[in-house]
């Protein structure tokens, strides 16, 4: 079962890689400072991925057709996780927001919930397509997720899509919740959309949630960072010119790119922000994102955990769970929520 998944992750993740990007051997750099599952993780990668051409940034028929294959692709995957985790799993509405409910196995209700923003470029994927960020991380920490389903861009914007989500905290608000009792977490474009919202939460006035995770975000979607040249060649997950710049522009016109709401490394965080984790590979173009928005959250003095991992790709904890790597990154994560969030952490 393992192996499928390590493999199956491997080929369906690779839809933002670009040509030639392989070593004299057919694979990426193979690190034998990392486990031996994460090495033949790495070796399964395709070696001459399949580069494609995206529509404009306006073309929503184009998004469109995309969007609806990269949902049926994951089907299969979907499938064997939800047999792994068995949770359970709810649509409704918060507000005029469609979310996801995801209950882990015999749920006990402890009063907290998590947030959950995915991720894909902002472009792809939606909470139902993106279990892998919600159900592993329900199952380790045994607290509900809420994972929004966000409205696609280039269908809604990075304006009205930080409206979405902050209609979902409102309505959580209403339930009963508080502040203290609410984490929120994304990884890549919901990383970043992650902390985008909790700045505008700041700026409304509406307050904080208690804590705050950051998966791989893509805390600058300007590519402005030196690992956006400098491990080009090594991601084996994101290209920035295959498809993120294209996506990026759905989500933003280029002359935003660089406001702390779309790439939120560019906030102002000396007001005042949540305790913070990031967590990120060695291997990712973005790992000056994480850096970056690290120093960012540091220098203003706020509580901030960077998280790395030797060798590893875009968004590993999450498709590939049973890593060893994983299973740290997900104690990690759990450790860091239990401790914001009030909750005992028992052995």
């Amino acid at each position: 079962m393992k192996k499928t998944i390590l493999l199956l992750s491997s080929v369906f993740l690779c839809w933002t890689c670009h040509t030639e990007k392989f070593n004299e051997n057919g694979y990426y750099f193979v690190p034998t400072t990392i486990s031996k599952d994460a090495q033949d993780v790495i070796r399964s990668f395709p070696q001459k991925p399949v580069e494609k051409v995206l529509p404009g940034p306006d073309d929503l028929e184009g998004w469109q057709k995309y969007w609806e294959a990269n949902e049926t692709g994951w089907k299969d995957f979907n499938d064997t996780l939800t047999r792994k985790f068995q949770p359970v799993l709810h649509d409704t509405i918060y507000g005029n927001v469609e979310v996801l409910e995801v209950y882990p196995l015999n749920w006990t209700n402890n009063g907290k919930v998590l947030i959950y923003l995915h991720g894909g470029a902002y472009t792809f994927f939606s909470a139902r397509t993106m279990l892998m960020g919600s159900v592993p991380i329900a199952h380790a920490t045994g607290i509900k997720v809420v994972a929004v389903n966000y409205t696609n861009p280039p269908r809604m914007r990075y304006n009205d899509i930080l409206k979405q989500v902050i209609t979902v905290i409102h309505s959580l608000l209403s339930m009963g919740y508080s502040l203290s009792d609410i984490g929120i977490y994304g990884d890549s474009a919901g990383g970043a959309l992650s902390a985008a919202t909790v700045l505008m939460m700041r700026e409304e006035g509406m307050g904080m949630p208690a804590v705050v995770v950051l998966i791989s975000p893509w805390s600058d979607i300007s590519e402005t960072g030196d690992t956006y040249h400098t491990l080009k060649d090594q991601d084996p997950i994101i290209a920035y010119g295959n498809s993120l710049d294209e996506s990026s522009l759905a989500y933003a016109p280029r002359e935003e790119h660089k406001n702390p709401f779309v790439s939120p490394v560019y906030g102002d965080y000396s007001k005042g922000f949540p305790p913070t984790l990031i967590q990120g590979g060695t291997k990712e173009i973005f790992l000056s994102n994480f850096v970056r928005h690290y120093q960012a959250l540091d220098q203003a003095g706020i509580t901030v955990k960077l998280d790395l991992y030797e060798g590893m790709w875009h968004d590993f904890q999450f498709v590939n769970y049973d890593l060893p790597e994983s299973v740290i990154a997900h104690a990690k994560f759990k450790e860091w929520v239990y401790q914001y969030l009030g909750m005992e952490l028992k052995n």
